[in-house]
């Protein structure tokens, strides 16, 4: 499974990709940067639709996951965040992957093993969990962080449904042992 994960921006959206190999491991295979220029919302969300859709071309991933959207103290903001996210969306939906959407604090519980982690813990835990020989940009980070929490989820699924069902013996419930 190969998986994109973006952190979406109005002004910068993160993206980076993994590899999740058959031993359950994730391979780090590019991350970088969509830089928005200044200028009409339109032509800037055109800018996010895409750089998205060329970083799938490109690797060719077969899924997407996206951080949510949080509540901000400006509206203004979130409301752009929304939008630029929404572009990144598109650009996955019209190439047919699958979408995961995570909270902010999925993410760094998944990268750094608590949900308010800084920045830079986010980039120091994605250098060492990918190998990397320097922390990405914090944007790139963020984004590499969203795809290894896809990948645990998608293992952990993989798992669950891997193993057999069992009856309860309460009124034909069945649990996965």
């Amino acid at each position: 499974m190969r998986i994109l994960g973006i952190d979406p921006g109005s002004r910068i959206t993160g993206f980076g990709v993994v590899q999740v190999l058959r031993n359950g491991r994730v391979e780090y295979i590019a991350s970088g940067c969509v830089r928005v220029p200044k200028g009409e919302l339109a032509g800037r969300l055109k800018t996010v639709y895409d750089g998205v859709a060329e970083i799938i071309r490109t690797y060719q991933p077969t899924a997407l996951a996206i951080e949510k959207v949080f509540m901000a103290k400006n509206a203004d903001s979130a409301l752009k965040l929304g939008q630029a996210r929404g572009a990144a969306i598109l650009a996955g939906a019209n190439q047919m992957l699958d979408i995961a959407e995570y909270t902010a604090l999925q993410i760094k519980r998944a990268a750094v093993g608590k949900g308010h982690a800084g920045k830079q813990q986010v980039q120091h835990m994605v250098k060492a969990l990918l190998g990397l020989s320097a922390a990405p940009q914090a944007d790139a980070a963020d984004a590499l962080a969203c795809a290894i929490c896809h990948a645990h989820h998608a293992v952990g699924r993989l798992s669950q449904a891997a193993l057999p069902r069992r009856r309860s013996g309460r009124r034909g419930m069945r649990l996965a042992l």
